[in-house]
């Protein structure tokens, strides 16, 4: 997958995890639809200065737009979870906290 599909996917689904649809973005950062929709199917490369607006606009870094993590496989992902209540398996606090973290994001 080339840089321009993987960051037109990223904004995509941030914006869309938001509740910001495609028109709203695109009036918030002042380009078109046509461009944003080129943008979030990889078709475009967005300039520096469009970045920067989407960037505010969707209320993240610019680590957030280029971190990859969400690309790490689904087990990986399971083993660092139970890594991390393993951690914490001594104190009942913390696995509340997790607990209800899981659980809220479950019933999303």
């Amino acid at each position: 997958m080339d840089i321009k599909k993987e960051l037109g996917q990223k904004i995509k689904r941030i914006r869309q995890n938001k509740g910001i649809t495609q028109e709203q973005l695109a009036e918030m950062t002042g380009i078109s639809t046509r461009t944003l929709g080129g943008i979030e199917i990889g078709e475009n490369f967005m300039t520096a200065q469009t970045m920067e607006k989407i960037i505010e606009c969707l209320n993240i870094s610019i680590n957030d737009l280029f971190t990859a993590e969400h690309l790490r496989p689904t087990e990986e992902l399971i083993k660092e979870i139970h890594a991390v209540i393993n951690s914490h398996k001594n104190d009942r606090i913390k696995i509340e906290e997790i607990y209800k973290v899981i659980k809220a994001i479950a019933t999303i």
